[in-house]
């Protein structure tokens, strides 16, 4: 199956099944092309099941879902931890506590990814509103949403569900 990156990299994604029998339990490795920066990504794709037996009814409902955390209940939303942002689901890299602010919207808030081609974005045009959703490049759990109403320098707020990230303290963020 081709489609093209929701990104907006360019060329095409790959879907692959791989079968149960070789002992990877049903993952599928998307390989995708390069993208905007020539940046070769393996995509992870799991069955519905497999996500619902890692995660819990809240990370499987915010991540797989497209759900959103009530603000100021989240994990995150007043950590002031130094580290490594990693999507819940896969572990790829997302943001560096370096980039975190207090935006006082009652979720955790960031101002660049660590890595633009681990963060893609997508038009969200639910709840009668044209917003832009933030995914994980790498297994398209929902993360949260950008808004273009941020600190410099980017003048962007990735503001993120705690249900979707881990901290990871042994990378020491902060620079």
């Amino acid at each position: 199956m081709y489609r093209q990156p929701s990104s907006g990299g360019i060329g095409r994604e790959r879907t692959e099944r791989v079968p149960e029998s070789s002992g990877e339990a049903g993952w599928r490795i998307v390989d995708a092309a390069a993208n905007h920066r020539g940046t070769h990504m393996k995509k992870i794709v799991k069955r519905d099941d497999e996500w619902r037996a890692m995660l819990t009814p809240e990370q499987y409902y915010v991540t797989r879902e497209k759900g959103t955390e009530r603000a100021f209940t989240g994990e995150f939303h007043d950590c002031e931890r130094d580290g490594v942002y990693r999507c819940r689901c896969c572990a790829t890299p997302l943001f560096d506590s370096a980039a975190k602010f207090d935006s006082g919207t009652g979720w955790p808030s960031f101002y660049e990814p660590i890595d633009g081609n681990n963060v893609a974005e997508a038009e969200d045009c639910s709840l009668r509103m044209r917003r832009t959703e933030a995914l994980c490049a790498v297994c398209d759990a929902h993360l949260g949403h950008v808004f273009p109403d941020g600190p410099p320098p980017t003048g962007l707020r990735y503001c993120m569900n705690s249900a979707s990230l881990v901290l990871d303290e042994d990378e020491r963020g902060g620079g």
